[in-house]
């Protein structure tokens, strides 16, 4: 039986009560002010979301080590929400294959409107929370997935939908909200509220409200992907390592195998890259003193993670 979602009441005046939707003292004069003086008060305001951040640090734990024991299974983290919070949770997503060698299925990102709505404004599609149903019954949602809601408001129909699907399914449920008490967060079994509070300009949350969202959700994924063994210290071990690519790209993949190798001849690394064909490959291969076919198998046994696979890889020899 269908998890009933909550109505939309366009009468419903509890959006004008929400904190990002209040009037900002602080910026009264904005459209007095100079350029410089409007740009002070801005970043004025932006300084505060980190320490908001920092804040929700204990949900966000908890958030994560949902979607690590899920991955572990196979699962995926998906990300639902609409307008700037969509786009959001596309942006992180896409970033997450070059930046640590994952499949495009690992993170995924979808938008209330669908992919037109990245570009475009599809006003009408947040409010449709069956969407989001299908939405995800189309990429197959499983239990071992985890599904990551993004809502501003923290009361978008579109959200509520995907975190209701995710609850009939057994999926693990995230919500990020930028006010306190969301409704999204009854829904989750992990609730992150940032209270970023009024905006410089009143309502136009694709500021410190989108600006607290990209920060949780890059701690999100990038401690997901070190967890997982897709980071060695602090260098991206595992970015995606081709012949096509472009020359910065290129310079910093021969960089970190340098850097994590101790590999000081650059015509020895290349050599060895040819070879590998990714990064992590090419680090376990010096790393352990293996050829690529090993190192690979390594890597297959350690389900990709570096470290690990340094050391399965070391008991071949």
């Amino acid at each position: 039986m269908s998890t009933p979602l909550p109505p939309v009441d366009r009468t419903d005046l509890e959006t004008a009560a929400l904190r990002t939707e209040q009037r900002n003292p602080a910026t009264i004069d904005l459209d007095l002010l100079d350029t410089a003086g409007i740009l002070a008060k801005i970043n004025e305001q932006d300084r505060t979301v980190p320490a908001k951040v920092a804040v929700a640090i204990p949900a966000i734990t908890r958030a994560v080590d949902l979607i690590v024991e899920r991955m572990e299974r196979g699962g995926r983290l998906i990300y639902a929400g609409a307008g700037t919070s969509g786009r959001i949770g596309v942006l992180d997503a896409s970033e997450c294959p070059p930046t640590f060698g994952v499949s495009p299925q690992t993170v995924v990102g979808l938008i209330a409107g669908g992919p037109q709505a990245v570009f475009g404004e599809i006003p009408m599609a947040e409010d449709d929370g069956a969407s989001a149903r299908r939405d995800l019954a189309a990429i197959q949602l499983s239990a071992n997935d985890t599904v990551m809601a993004l809502a501003a408001s923290g009361r978008t129909p579109y959200c509520a939908g995907a975190l209701a699907y995710a609850a009939e399914i057994g999926a693990g449920r995230v919500s990020l909200a930028c006010n306190p008490g969301a409704k999204i967060s009854a829904l989750a079994e992990v609730a992150i509220e940032v209270d970023t509070g009024p905006e410089a300009l009143q309502g136009s949350t694709r500021m410190k409200a989108g600006t607290a969202e990209k920060l949780v959700v890059n701690m999100v994924t990038t401690t997901t992907m070190i967890r997982l063994g897709h980071v060695y210290s602090n260098m991206m071990a595992s970015m995606k390592a081709n012949n096509r690519c472009n020359s910065k790209i290129y310079e910093r993949r021969l960089r970190v195998f340098q850097e994590v190798t101790g590999c000081a001849d650059r015509a020895e690394a290349v050599r060895i890259f040819e070879q590998a064909g990714t990064t992590r490959c090419a680090i376990v291969m010096q790393m352990a003193g293996v050829s690529a076919e090993q190192a690979e198998q390594a890597l297959c046994q350690a389900n990709q993670a570096v470290r690990k696979a340094i050391a399965i890889a070391q008991g071949m020899n």
